[in-house]
């Protein structure tokens, strides 16, 4: 009978056991199951985020595109305006070196700038009175 009791008490000890080896596996992975989670839902952040960026890094693209072509054509039209402004630079030159009388109001104008008075513009541009007053009255129209 006292070998019945301890085999009866081995095999009850032995079930405790497994149930307590049952029970602790199944709260580790109860646990590993939560740290999977935690990973999961860090993970689906992760991602959303890394779309975002991802969206954002093509509009960014797409803008900078854009103003490399604004700047690229701006580049051409200054271009074209310069030599629009040489062109037309090489021309006023070439008329006031073609036309004499151009030469002597532009002296004058100079002079009128530099506040000559009216008969020394008469004399030194040989213009007429006439024509002195009116570009004295111009500039002091432009200045008043």
């Amino acid at each position: 009978m006292m070998m019945l009791w301890a085999v009866v008490l081995t095999q009850t000890v032995l079930i405790i056991g497994l149930a307590i080896a049952l029970y602790l596996r199944q709260r580790r992975g109860q646990q590993q199951l939560q740290k999977l989670q935690k990973q999961l839902t860090t993970l689906i952040s992760t991602t959303e985020k890394n779309n975002n960026l991802g969206h954002e890094i093509k509009e960014l693209r797409s803008g900078i595109i854009g103003v490399g072509q604004r700047v690229i054509n701006f580049e051409s039209e200054l271009t074209e305006q310069q030599q629009q402004l040489q062109h037309l630079t090489d021309k006023q030159q070439s008329l006031e070196l073609a036309d004499p009388e151009a030469k002597i109001y532009s002296r004058a104008m100079k002079m009128v700038e530099l506040g000559a008075g009216l008969e020394e513009i008469i004399q030194e541009c040989e213009l007429p009175r006439a024509e002195a007053e009116l570009l004295l009255r111009l500039h002091q129209t432009k200045s008043g």
